[in-house]
């Protein structure tokens, strides 16, 4: 049973890397681009609005991010060191202007919090980075047990992994120890352990984000696949309504 999933999941990775899947364009490609010498700011694009990625249209939140990062007036918000001393009702109005925060208390607050936190603590994303020897497993132990709960929503299970896998891939952040970065399972990837027998249909409702994960975990054991690196593909393979054919 399990080679059987395996094979599924080769075949599944390929079908993701050869445009079989339908559209296949993350949400997090719709960014600035960034050029060496922006890191930090890069770093910060691709975490602050990570945190208020709950239950919402991904697609939209980054549009959103990326018209607040072109306007020369609300771009400040990736500059933890100004967020860490604005006010947080001009935050508020920087952050609602093209609708990064939906929420005008609970996701401004989440916003300056991990802000301050990075600002006061390290000093910078970089410096946090250096800190733990760019390892994820210490990252892993910084975020979500030393300041937890300093890091609203970005510290749970789900959205942590999913924050390194972007990390990783997006902002240019090469962490040591990355094989073990979990799969992150949100609905999309709830639905494919079923379907592909990882969990069953009452396991999907009863398990926990941590048991499911680990769950992918035993599976991917010695199969050279990481856990992390089948997000993509079932997240489309769902998203696009299982129109490949295993």
């Amino acid at each position: 049973m399990t080679e059987l999933i395996i094979n599924k999941c080769r075949t599944l990775l390929e079908a993701y890397k050869s445009g079989k899947l339908g559209q296949t364009k993350m949400p997090e490609d719709l960014n600035p681009g960034f050029s060496e010498n922006e890191q930090e700011l890069r770093v910060a694009y691709f975490t602050l609005p990570m945190a208020l990625n709950y239950q919402r249209d991904s697609y939209k939140l980054w549009e959103s991010a990326l018209n607040t990062y072109r306007d020369i007036e609300t771009k400040k918000v990736f500059d933890i060191a100004k967020v860490s001393q604005i006010n947080p009702e001009e935050l508020r109005n920087l952050l609602i202007k093209y609708k990064v925060a939906l929420q005008p208390n609970k996701h401004i607050d989440t916003w300056q919090r991990i802000s301050k936190t990075i600002f006061n603590n390290f000093g910078s994303f970089q410096n946090m980075f250096k800190q733990v020897d760019y390892d994820y497993l210490k990252l892993k132990q910084l975020i979500q047990v030393k300041y937890k709960k300093d890091f609203p929503y970005l510290s749970g299970p789900k959205i942590f992994n999913y924050w390194c896998f972007i990390l990783k891939s997006y902002a240019g952040v090469n962490l040591r120890n990355s094989e073990f970065i979990e799969i992150a399972p949100d609905t999309h990837v709830t639905q494919c352990s079923v379907i592909l027998g990882v969990i069953n249909r009452e396991e999907s409702e009863k398990l926990s984000k941590e048991e499911i994960s680990k769950r992918w975990r035993e599976v991917l054991k010695d199969s050279g696949i990481n856990p992390i690196d089948m997000h993509p593909p079932l997240w489309f393979w769902s998203r696009n309504g299982f129109i490949f054919q295993l």
